[in-house]
């Protein structure tokens, strides 16, 4: 007797990141491998699925359709319904089909992949040391996207017609480059020029091997990568390095280093497995490692640091230089300082000139802006700094449905961020919203973010300060557009981003601590505890308010921060301090009238301006040169001295229902070290010590009041890694359930997802 099998037919939708990563070849393989018929398409929402066979195979299939998907895809979800058999005669891949008003979740640029690499070193291969290989597992995916689905027609790589072999490796469904959408070879792919800073074409017979020598001969190269151009030169040259920073602008500020293997960034640096694993990740960012005293890297790279910021390459022409070169090379945005990075050749002849010797360039267009992503591994945890390139435009998942919204961010390390069901679309960092350069960078990115995702906002977000670039955008939107817009404070979105980025609702105690942000009060708040969940908050505690003298000038002297909040303490100017010799009897004079008349000399309740005063106070430094420089030098100092156990007094003083952190007794303190000749490096681990008891203490006080046990921190004054290496395990030694940031940076790049979350939660 002959035993029939039924035939069932199962119709599959998979969403998450499942296009421009070999997910169909992937699924038509697993079929034949299943014996299903049927057939599977891309479309603007999802990958389809008809597999119709015996029903045990196609159970089989639908599991091994999770486990074992490519490497480079994410599922999201899964769905499976019945349907009638199609009596299929075959498994096939059918073109792509748009739908109006869906949407796709888009791959990051990944880092190029092993097969990759062994074919551009390999002299037999048709793409032997050709910089724009790629496949289905590695190359350009978001920075190339103008529209889904992604099909190459939908690139900046439609303008490139392949070759027949490119061609029929396209075609292959058992072929790695089965619809890799950038498929290209020397024969009909991209290509690179080389130009003089003038414009003039460089003619050589090879390029990568002029650019080495050029690179050796300490010149200053302008580079096009995946996302905008970057600034390379010799990181063992003083001559090279410093002339690049004159040219940029940038003095002081750390520049990153690219190096050829995770063997070289382990002669450089102390790497640990988590780091090394981060390092030669897909996302492959820039990770900030503890920099070898016997390192060449010269000093300059990152002055004053312990902390070197190290990449691998992640695009073939990095690969091929850094071998050409045989240099650890500084890779720097293509940029002035605090302009957006150079996109297209024009605009980096133009704006890169004054910097650049020579620009090696190529044809292919770049449709996003895209700077490389900064992270470090701390308490064991992979933790942004500032995500972009390999991490975004992958969404963050909420903890709930949400409408759509954008919300605009902030003034410094601006992202915006656009939701949709549960999806936050957090952007590649923009940058300082300083010039108007930035702001049409911002603009247009809004723009491609709106028609990848089919994003149109009911609700726009902003931070509550009136002056910041993004909130006067916002008002102008929303007025434009007729769409309500919703001011959200500025800590209160640090902490809804931190609890967004944990997947956790609240309530929580909120510790919310960095440099400026406007307080509801109309002071400018930075030292904040609160109570918060996605709705509201309350501010059960916070340091105590101190005037800033010279406001903006404060923030770029904190020899002024440090003289304003001894005179507003009525502690005496003892002159024998080291910060007397940063001003003049003039100023001093101008700055005890700002402070007793309450002219120019904004309140303030910041931990980061409490970090600039103490530093200054110590003579460490009195003017900064970039953000957070006086903060950073006070954290690299107290790692020297970090067996220090002591601390400063402080005093919790109770108003109402309100605490208010008193600092006289710290400030007097520390003088007091000062003129005793306590060293500098004591000095900083003592002060440490004391912001970690302040948490620890007013958390506590909060809990016994309010019994929440869950604890938040957030703010850029946690990217000190000390702070956190001794505060996490002090909270929850003391019984503390604590969140920080794994998603999102804790600093600013944070905050238009907490300004989504909070607006969506008062609108539901």
């Amino acid at each position: 007797m002959v035993k029939v099998t039924a035939i069932s037919l199962s119709r599959i939708s998979v969403r998450g990141v499942v296009q421009g990563v070999g997910f169909r070849p992937f699924v038509y393989q697993l079929a034949i491998r299943h014996n299903l018929h049927g057939w599977v398409c891309n479309t603007s929402e999802d990958v389809k699925i008809e597999a119709e066979g015996n029903k045990q195979d196609i159970e089989f299939f639908i599991n091994d359709l999770r486990e074992q998907a490519p490497p480079m895809s994410y599922i999201e979800e899964i769905e499976v319904t019945a349907g009638r058999p199609e009596d299929y005669a075959k498994f096939e891949i059918r073109p792509s089909v748009p739908e109006a008003g869906k949407y796709q979740l888009i791959s990051p640029d990944i880092a190029t992949c092993p097969d990759c690499l062994r074919e551009i070193f390999s002299p037999s291969d048709r793409r032997y040391r050709y910089p724009f290989t790629n496949c289905t597992n590695c190359g350009p995916r978001f920075t190339i996207i103008n529209d889904i689905p992604y099909d190459r027609p939908n690139t900046t790589m439609k303008s490139f017609q392949m070759c027949p072999e490119c061609q029929k490796e396209y075609n292959n469904p058992f072929d790695r480059r089965f619809h890799a959408q950038p498929n290209a070879c020397p024969v009909c792919g991209p290509q690179l020029e080389l130009r003089i800073a003038q414009g003039v074409r460089v003619d050589t017979d090879d390029i990568i091997k002029k650019v080495g020598e050029l690179l050796k001969n300490g010149k200053i190269i302008a580079i096009k990568g995946l996302g905008g151009f970057l600034l390379a030169c010799d990181a063992t040259s003083d001559k090279a390095v410093n002339l690049l920073r004159l040219r940029k602008n940038r003095p002081a500020k750390p520049l990153a280093i690219m190096v050829a293997t995770i063997e070289e960034a382990e002669r450089h640096c102390e790497v640990d497995e988590d780091e090394a694993k981060l390092l030669t990740s897909p996302g492959s960012p820039i990770v900030l490692m503890k920099w070898k005293t016997e390192s060449n890297i010269f000093q300059s790279v990152a002055p004053g640091l312990k902390y070197l910021g190290v990449m691998l390459p992640y695009t073939p022409l990095h690969h091929l230089l850094l071998k050409e070169a045989g240099l650890p090379l500084v890779m720097t945005s293509g940029n002035l300082s605090e302009e957006p990075i150079a996109r297209d050749n024009d605009e980096a002849l133009k704006r890169l000139s004054g910097i650049a010797d020579y620009f090696l360039m190529h044809n292919r267009d770049i449709y996003a802006r895209y700077d490389d992503s900064v992270m470090i591994v701390e308490q064991g945890i992979p933790r942004f700094t500032r995500r972009a390139r390999g991490y975004a435009p992958y969404p963050i998942r909420l903890p709930f449905k949400s409408r759509q919204i954008l919300g605009c961010g902030a003034e410094e390390k601006n992202t915006f961020c656009l939701t949709r069901d549960n999806y936050a679309f957090v952007s590649q960092h923009i940058g300082d919203m300083e010039n108007l350069e930035t702001l049409e960078h911002y603009v247009n990115t809004i723009t491609l973010y709106k028609k990848l995702f089919r994003i149109e906002p009911q609700i726009i977000a902003c931070d509550m300060h009136p002056e910041y670039l993004p909130t006067k955008y916002a008002k102008e939107l929303a007025e434009q557009e007729k769409i309500k817009l919703v001011s959200v404070q500025h800590h209160h979105a640090h902490i809804a981003s931190c609890l967004a980025d944990n997947g956790v609702k609240g309530p929580v105690i909120g510790v919310s601590f960095d440099g400026t942000g406007y307080g509801t009060d109309g002071n400018i708040w930075g030292g904040e505890f609160m109570v918060a969940d996605f709705k509201k908050f309350d501010r059960p505690a916070y340091l105590e308010y101190l005037p800033l003298a010279g406001g903006a000038q404060a923030i770029r002297k904190p020899y002024r921060t440090a003289i304003g909040y001894l005179l507003a303490l009525g502690i005496g100017l003892d002159k024998n301090l080291p910060l007397f010799k940063y001003i003049k009897k003039s100023e001093l004079e101008i700055i005890k009238e700002q402070v007793a008349k309450g002219v120019n000399a904004p309140l303030t309740s910041s931990m980061g301006r409490l970090f600039d005063a103490v530093t200054a106070l110590t003579g460490i430094r009195g003017i900064i040169e970039y953000e957070a420089q006086a903060a950073i030098d006070l954290e690299m100092l107290a790692y020297i001295a970090a067996d220090e156990n002591g601390s400063y007094p402080f005093a919790l003083e109770q108003h109402d229902s309100t605490s208010v952190i008193r600092l006289h007794d710290l400030f007097t303190a520390i003088i007091k070290d000062v003129l005793n000749k306590t060293s500098e490096a004591v000095i900083a681990a003592r002060f440490h010590n004391t912001v970690v008891h302040m948490i620890l203490e007013t958390c506590q006080d909060i809990s016994a009041k309010t019994s929440i046990i869950k604890v938040a921190l957030s703010g850029g004054v946690f990217q000190n890694r000390l702070l956190v290496r001794k505060t996490l395990p002090l909270l929850e030694s003391a019984g503390f359930e604590v969140y920080t940031h794994r998603q999102v940076p804790c600093n600013d790049g944070g905050i238009s997802l907490g300004q989504v979350v909070i607006a969506n939660t008062n609108e539901v």
